[in-house]
């Protein structure tokens, strides 16, 4: 079983729940229709890196603000990389299918480590650059549904055991990368720099 980083603890999340669709300028460049509801998937334990692969090239990056879960309440905050296969998964949607084979894959949700969360959650934001250029950037407030209200909806038809994940959605400024390219995801509460992570795509 895979494990992520808490502080000075290796923990084992039994499935990482991911929100699509969250943020309105990713649906528009996506050129997509926004959900009437929430809109849920589940990554599995197995698809759990520390480690940014190149896959090929059509798979996409997605950064998103990621809550480690503890007694049904966060507990922690990191960097997250939804990986997609966007060919398949635009081949999945147009013929009815889930979307697992294009996001669940091996190595598809990598993480930094997470720390601890005491600030005023809404002040999270969120950062990517690649090759020093900004690509991503997003915000607690520009999220169409905000982590508590997403705790409860999950909580109402699933469980979270402690060590769980959450995804919470990606900004716009998605796109494709290549090997040895230079990722750099941050986590703000405020000014206060929380996560500050490198990764060379292998």
């Amino acid at each position: 079983m895979k494990t992520i980083t808490f502080g000075n603890k290796q923990l084992m999340p039994s499935k990482i729940v991911c929100v699509g669709m969250n943020y309105a300028e990713h649906i528009k460049e996506l050129n997509s229709k926004a959900p009437s509801k929430l809109v849920i998937f589940n990554k599995p334990n197995s698809a759990i890196s520390d480690k940014l692969f190149y896959i090929n090239d059509n798979v996409r990056y997605e950064s998103e603000i990621s809550f480690l879960i503890n007694n049904n309440k966060i507990d922690g905050v990191g960097f997250g990389l939804d990986l997609t296969k966007a060919d398949e998964q635009i081949s999945l949607k147009n013929n009815g299918h889930p979307w697992e084979r294009s996001k669940s894959f091996n190595r598809s949700a990598v993480f930094s480590e997470f720390v601890e969360l005491n600030g005023d959650i809404t002040k999270l934001k969120l950062q990517l650059f690649i090759n020093d250029q900004l690509v991503q950037n997003g915000n607690h407030e520009l999220m169409i549904h905000k982590p508590q209200e997403i705790i409860k909806n999950v909580k109402g038809f699933m469980d979270f055991e402690n060590g769980d994940i959450i995804m919470t959605g990606t900004p716009k400024g998605v796109g494709y990368y290549k090997k040895n390219d230079e990722f750099v995801g941050k986590i703000y509460s405020g000014n206060d720099l929380l996560i500050n992570k490198k990764w060379i795509v292998k």
